[in-house]
């Protein structure tokens, strides 16, 4: 199923997209029509992914019967301007965010870490000797051990088609080629060979950034804070796309755009450390629940050209007010914002 959650009339409803997502089905409309009642697991879509496999149950029978009963407004059409599309998870339960991608690693370790001559240096020794002779491995030994992560802000989560606001004391927005997960199941100590039973769905990520304070906070051995805490933040979205319809996450195509023109391509295959490796590490001593977020870090590939460049610090082209963003992930679908000055 894709599922996302919609304002209906002014009140939050779990839905599922059909027909190319063009069309939503109100789950918990369509179950009372089948059954006369509502049913809890179908509520909001924390409440389907607490239930498990019964709350997917449900879910499959409400789809099914409103797609063969086609009952008076259960099923509408996403353009109806009385209905609102906002991230399928509106408040996350948490937000961690991962370094998954090694060119990402390489990358930000000379943009942050060496002034510009030193990183072309670096860039050439990676060219002549390869990378374990360069400083930016060197420095970055740490990320190779374990995936490395921080928490972000659950309040500042918006949707597809959603405005992200500039805030207001920085001069470098950036964006990020991402996907994530949302948990469908807890646990503590999660043995890696069942950590693919947590996954409650996949969803594409935009971890929006203020650069020029976020290398200022992190030279303080601290942070990100302000670099990456400000309303509207991170965009999820546009659905939750349910693991059975996504048999390989790590064979998926990413791509970037602004303003319609590509500017990065990744593939989820570039990930050292998986969503399963995540769970396992994360869950040490330490119990997971149902809701809980977790961003792959940005696509960022080993390859020449711009598929080594998976966010706006990477190309030196930062985002602007009027700008749209989109990105798109197969089988996960399109992800666009427009960006306003805040």
């Amino acid at each position: 199923m894709r599922l996302c959650t919609f304002l209906v009339d002014g009140r939050q409803e779990l839905c599922a997209l059909v027909d190319g997502d063009t069309q939503l089905v109100r789950l918990q409309a369509a179950n009372a029509g089948r059954l006369g009642q509502p049913d809890p697991q179908l509520t909001d879509m924390l409440a389907f992914l607490t239930a498990g496999e019964a709350g997917r149950d449900a879910g499959q029978a409400a789809l099914d019967f409103a797609l063969e009963s086609r009952i008076e407004g259960v099923v509408r059409k996403v353009a109806d301007p009385r209905v609102q599309q906002l991230a399928p998870l509106p408040r996350p339960e948490s937000i961690r965010e991962f370094m998954t991608f090694e060119q990402h690693v390489i990358n930000c370790a000379r943009k942050f870490g060496m002034k510009p001559w030193r990183a072309r240096l670096d860039e050439w020794v990676e060219t002549a000797f390869g990378r374990q002779h360069t400083r930016a491995y060197r420095d970055s030994r740490p990320w190779y051990e374990r995936p490395v992560y921080y928490k972000g802000n659950r309040f500042s989560v918006v949707g597809h088609n959603g405005e992200v606001r500039i805030p207001t004391y920085t001069r470098a927005f950036d964006w990020e080629l991402e996907f994530g997960i949302v948990l469908g199941k807890g646990g503590r100590n999660i043995p890696k060979d069942r950590a693919r039973e947590h996954i409650g769905g996949y969803v594409v990520f935009n971890d929006f950034s203020a650069r020029d304070i976020q290398g200022r906070e992190m030279g303080g051995r601290l942070g990100p804070a302000k670099g990456k805490d400000f309303d509207t933040g991170n965009a999820i979205g546009p659905v939750l796309v349910t693991p059975d319809e996504v048999p390989d996450p790590y064979n998926l195509t990413m791509t970037a755009r602004i303003n319609g023109e590509e500017v990065s391509r990744g593939h989820s295959g570039g990930m050292r450390f998986s969503f399963e490796d995540i769970i396992a590490y994360v869950s040490q001593d330490e119990t997971l629940y149902p809701g809980e977020f977790f961003g792959s870090g940005t696509a960022t590939l080993p390859e020449s050209g711009r598929d080594r460049r998976g966010c706006g610090v990477e190309m030196g082209r930062f985002l602007k007010a009027g700008d749209v963003i989109e990105l798109e992930v197969e089988r996960l679908g399109i992800l666009r914002n427009t960006i306003t000055q805040g």
